[in-house]
């Protein structure tokens, strides 16, 4: 068997002999067998390559382009929670594309490991860690006292009893995240003063937002949590994203988290992982919507977006903007301010791509423009001179 793979791995990739070989393996295919599937698969890998000249670029905005037009503006919303929905279809692959920082329903995906999703109690303790729990979800009462400068904060200690807290455990919290602001305990609840002296009116009010929003429990950004059941795998749907925190958390599965945020993906895990996110979600919302678009043409945009080692859209301030000829750049959005730097500058544009040729009227180099016809001019011209140096010679003789 080794012998008939051999054969054919110079006509075909290692990746997709190796998926024959596993194939076989399952099947236990005979030699003729075996034979005939690598022959078949590597008629359809020569006719599924790229004829030299092809204009990918145009074919691949032209299928998502005709795609897109069928494309209908969803957001995908779980059952049972109002808050945890999902920008789907078109709005979403335009985010893709534009390489949005923030998305606009922000998601994550998250496995708990099997030994802490035992039972429900544990599933339900893992997801409680993750949401976000700020100090005003387990108050009742934020108040400014004027004469003294502070703020007062009522809590609600059924809340705080249900959540298993102690109010140390949640002075201790507030103390590290409140470096400027002196914490005070009491039988209620907190008060909130300055270091020295008392707050001004304003401060007073920018402090009390800040002190609102300090996350006493879970992870900041996530706001709902929905664990489901996958097989055998526990699954916590999250709105909102922070990857780097979720990574770090004992009882997360890190081999299994995803997020639709391509940023905190890129700053945590890397410009690879950055661009396989941006495949999978592509390739998600395309058949999700019940289309059909190459694969090749998603992965083509994904290295675009990505050969840089950082994630850059498809826009003005992006790809679009940095293309070497100026032509191409006015073409896009903006024309005189580009042609006119360019002219400061004393930029060359030296025709190499499509839209530039066309702008001039020249051949396009793609297809039958591609190649040049090269022939040596002075050789030639040199062999002619001598030839007629021949011929006067032999006249002058006779």
């Amino acid at each position: 068997m080794a012998d008939i793979y051999d054969k054919f791995s110079d006509k075909l990739p290692g990746r997709i002999l190796e998926d024959i070989k596993a194939k076989e393996k399952l099947e236990k295919l005979t030699t003729v067998e075996l034979t005939k599937v690598l022959e078949r698969v590597s008629d359809e890998f020569e006719k599924s390559k790229v004829v030299p000249g092809e204009a990918v670029g145009l074919v691949t905005a032209e299928s998502f382009g005709e795609s897109g037009t069928q494309m209908t503006l969803d957001v995908f919303h779980f059952a049972g929670v109002s808050e945890l929905q999902v920008t789907s279809g078109l709005p979403r692959l335009i985010e893709l594309f534009d390489a949005r920082k923030i998305p606009k329903t922000p998601e994550m995906e998250v496995q708990i490991l099997s030994k802490y999703a035992k039972d429900e109690k544990m599933i339900r303790k893992v997801a409680s860690k993750l949401k976000e729990l700020t100090l005003q979800d387990i108050s009742t009462e934020f108040s400014l006292n004027l004469m003294k400068g502070n703020i007062e904060v009522k809590l609600d200690l059924t809340k705080v009893k249900d959540f298993g807290f102690t109010l140390d455990e949640i002075e201790k919290t507030l103390k590290e995240k409140l470096k400027k602001v002196n914490v005070r305990k009491l039988t209620y609840g907190f008060v909130f003063e300055a270091p020295e002296g008392v707050f001004e009116l304003t401060e007073l009010h920018k402090v009390k937002e800040k002190v609102k929003e300090v996350v006493v429990r879970g992870i900041a950004g996530i706001t709902q949590v929905l664990p489901v059941k996958v097989g055998s795998k526990t699954i916590v749907k999250c709105a909102g994203s922070n990857v780097k925190d979720v990574l770090a958390m004992e009882e997360v599965d890190s081999k299994n988290v995803t997020s639709n945020n391509l940023f905190e993906i890129l700053d945590s895990l890397g410009i690879e992982a950055a661009r396989q996110t941006l495949i999978n979600e592509g390739l998600s919302i395309i058949e999700g919507q019940g289309l059909d678009v190459d694969v090749r043409h998603m992965l083509l945009l994904a290295d675009l977006m990505t050969n840089t080692g950082t994630l850059k859209g498809i826009t003005r301030g992006g790809i679009a903007g940095e293309k070497g000829s100026v032509l191409a750049r006015a073409s896009f959005e903006t024309p005189i301010p580009h042609i006119i730097n360019a002219s400061i500058s004393g930029e060359v544009d030296e025709l190499k791509s499509v839209i530039e040729n066309v702008m001039v009227n020249q051949p396009v180099p793609m297809g039958t423009g591609l190649p040049n016809l090269v022939f040596g001019v002075e050789k030639k011209t040199k062999e002619l001179k001598t030839e007629d140096k021949k011929e006067n010679k032999e006249k002058i003789k006779k």
